[in-house]
Formats: structure tokens, C-alpha cells, sequence
């Protein structure tokens, strides 16, 4: 399962979602953060004698209680240990959560805290789930994604064509965007008995003729296609 991004550009980008094992490490991290914050502003005046009054624990001990709400809501679905994983919190359909959704994330993180069952409540949930889903995430409709995205079949098969690209190949206007999925699913599966009956189709639907392997046939396809239908 993916996750598709819309940028600004209009590019459709996938991400794959962060395994158990990087939210774990971003969980650590986070919890050494929370760590050192307690000790700075607890232990620190108590070790040197400085009184601290009630009001003083209570302020300086929300930021922990609150530290998953507070990071993803200011640093836009990243925590400290997560911006280390380089990986985020988004909705579903790849948009920003809003604060609802980091509320409700934040407010069911107690159930699968380490007080319950040792925090293995969202290990079985995010490696069950198939979508990178903690209990949080399914109530939110977000999940936790690495922000490197995926490589996906276009990236791959799919090279910038040159403007003084020459077309090999002018009938392959003939095909559609279905016709060329088929083709770059066929060069992805690198099977030859599929690469040729792909190309023998090719050739049956255009009129084609050409002794080119049938890789670098389909692949030729696939560039004046594309370089076609760009103009």
C-alpha cells in the first residue's frame, strides 16, 4: 500500500508507509528528547538545592504529556524523532492532518502507551494493519509515511525524452495510455516469454514491423509515445 501526494506542480507522488521498526527508533528518540527536557527543568534545580512549587512541575511537565500533540501540530506532522526518520504523520488521501486528527492521535496514544501491555498494542496494529496504522491513525484516517518517496513503475520506466527526440515508431498513436500501462508493466516484470507476446500484440495492433528485441522495442514504444503525446 501507498500513499499518493499531490504537489503544487500537480505531480503525483507515492509514498510508502514507515515500517514498525522506523516508528519505533522515531519513539525512542522522542522519549530521549523527554528525557533530557525532565531533566533539565526537574532534576537539575532539585540537585542544586532550588525550590520548586507545585505550579512549577505542573507547567514544566505539560510539554511532556503533550510533546506528540505539540510536535506534529507546530512541525507539520513530524516530531523530533521522527524529522530523525525522516518520516511524517499524513491523512489517507496524502493532505495535512488537522488538529482533530492530531487530537485524536494524541488522546488514543495513552491507550497503547507502554501502561498497556507493554506497548504492544500498536506494534500488532501497525504491522497487521497493511496501511502503517496504529489505533491512533485508523480513528484519525492518517498514517505514518517516509518522506523519501517510493519508487514507483513510471519512475523507473519512464525517461526524459530530449525535444530533438526523432519517433521510430509514428504509428504508435494508435495505442492508448492503457495499451502503454500494459507495455511498462511488462517491462517491469522482466519476463521474456511476456515481453514478446506484449511486443507481437504491439505489432498486431499498429502494423509495426521491426526486428528490434523485444525489450528495446517496447521501450522505444514506450519514449515515442511518450514523446507524441507531450506535444
Amino acid at each position: 500500500m501507498s500513499v499518493a501526494i499531490r504537489t503544487s506542480q500537480n505531480v503525483l507522488l507515492e509514498y510508502e508507509p514507515a515500517s514498525v521498526g522506523e516508528r519505533i527508533l522515531a519513539a525512542i528518540i522522542d522519549y530521549l528528547v523527554i528525557f533530557g527536557w525532565v531533566l533539565l527543568v526537574v532534576a537539575l534545580p532539585s540537585r542544586f538545592g532550588i525550590r520548586t512549587s507545585s505550579f512549577y512541575t505542573v507547567l514544566v511537565m505539560f510539554p511532556v504529556v503533550a510533546y506528540d500533540l505539540l510536535s506534529e501540530w507546530f512541525l507539520n506532522g513530524r516530531s523530533p524523532g521522527k524529522i530523525a526518520m525522516d518520516i511524517r504523520v499524513v491523512m489517507l488521501d496524502g493532505s495535512s492532518p488537522g488538529l482533530g486528527a492530531y487530537l485524536i492521535r494524541w488522546v488514543l496514544r495513552i491507550v497503547e502507551s507502554a501502561a498497556f501491555l507493554g506497548g504492544i498494542v500498536p506494534i500488532i496494529t501497525v504491522a497487521m494493519n497493511g496501511k502503517g496504522q496504529r489505533l491512533g491513525d485508523i480513528a484519525a484516517g492518517t498514517t505514518v509515511v517516509k518522506l523519501k518517496p517510493a519508487v514507483s513503475l513510471d519512475h523507473i520506466l519512464i525517461q526524459p525524452v530530449d525535444e530533438n527526440y526523432t519517433v521510430q515508431f509514428p504509428d504508435v498513436r494508435l495505442l492508448n495510455d492503457r495499451d502503454i500501462s500494459i507495455v511498462r508493466e511488462a517491462l517491469y516484470r522482466s519476463d521474456n516469454e511476456l515481453l514478446t507476446r506484449t511486443a507481437n500484440k504491439v505489432k498486431d495492433v499498429t502494423g509495426i514491423q521491426s526486428t528490434m528485441p523485444d525489450r528495446d522495442f517496447l521501450q522505444t514504444v514506450i519514449s515515442d509515445y511518450q514523446f507524441i503525446t507531450s506535444q
